[in-house]
């Protein structure tokens, strides 16, 4: 189909819109999303549904082409919005989607994220990194990234650097916030405001080895499997809905420090694949779980 001419006589550009969406499962709903698409002249080029027994919730993610814009996009779906009570939401496909970062002292998190950002391999943009220790400094500042340190110890302190972290994001709109390797507890307030667009990451080896030296305490328990877990954060520590787990096996051999780099490893693989799916919007919450959509 070709496109068609603006009133300047210049063919209007054909974008790549993302169009997820989640109701309750009604016969009818992606006939009447795609019968609306195909109004606005748009070409599915990716399709993506699933029925959730548990909560007889439908979700569906589709990636279409048109020359149409996404307010007249917006304006064809609008009738089966209301008739279906769909919650949706429309993008540009590649759009960076806009993440601040919080960190502590280990790099290996932060330092995959954002090379992975200059590789051009992961669509987020960065436009501030905030820690509770100076460490991080050097790192964001060789990705020409802004840097600030608010220490969290001493009264008032953790609300403080939870106020600084309400003010960025309304400075900056941002839309994700990643704990990476942010070795604080998230207060339930905070965690409410930014539910479903707040990720963490932690090693495998919670609830069993909690605290500091948990490689140590592993290679003293003999594991057999090391691994890692990225989930939205949420009032319940280190419980909420899951987006992506990786498992390494491993054997008696390895020493603690090898240990910790295979976890390390495992860490920077899991959350730069959960980041990922998210900024792609393949990540629909369900309850207490997450429909991927890869």
């Amino acid at each position: 189909m070709s496109s068609p001419i603006a009133a300047t006589g210049v063919p209007s550009p054909t974008v790549e819109y993302v169009l997820t969406f989640v109701c309750e499962d009604r016969p009818g709903i992606v006939h009447a999303v795609t019968g609306a698409i195909v109004e606005v002249g748009g070409n599915i080029t990716e399709s993506r549904q699933f029925e959730s027994g548990s909560s007889h919730r439908f979700y569906m993610r589709l990636q279409l082409t048109t020359t149409a814009t996404a307010e007249e996009i917006a304006a064809a779906l609008a009738p089966v919005v209301e008739r279906f009570g769909i919650e949706h939401r429309l993008d540009v496909v590649g759009r960076p989607v806009r993440t601040l970062v919080l960190g502590s002292t280990a790099k290996h998190c932060v330092n995959d994220l954002l090379f992975q950002v200059d590789a051009g391999h992961l669509p987020i943009e960065v436009p501030l990194i905030l820690a509770n220790h100076p460490t991080l400094e050097p790192l964001a500042s060789f990705h020409g990234i802004p840097f600030e340190h608010l220490p969290t110890k001493g009264e008032g302190a953790k609300a403080a650097f939870e106020d600084r972290v309400r003010a960025a994001i309304d400075e900056h709109d941002v839309e994700l916030v990643v704990l990476a390797r942010y070795m604080q507890i998230v207060s339930p307030e905070l965690c409410a405001e930014l539910a479903g667009r707040c990720i963490n990451i932690h090693h495998s080896f919670l609830p069993g080895f909690k605290g500091a030296n948990p490689y140590r305490q592993a290679h003293a328990r003999g594991v057999k499997q090391i691994g890692a877990t990225a989930h939205f954060v949420t009032s319940d520590l280190d419980e909420g809905p899951i987006i992506e787990q990786d498992v390494i096996r491993v054997d008696h051999t390895r020493s603690p420090q090898e240990l910790m780099a295979i976890g390390q490893d495992a860490e920077v693989r899991t959350l730069r694949q959960a980041v990922t799916w998210f900024a792609q919007s393949r990540v629909l919450l369900d309850g207490t779980r997450t429909i991927i959509f890869r």
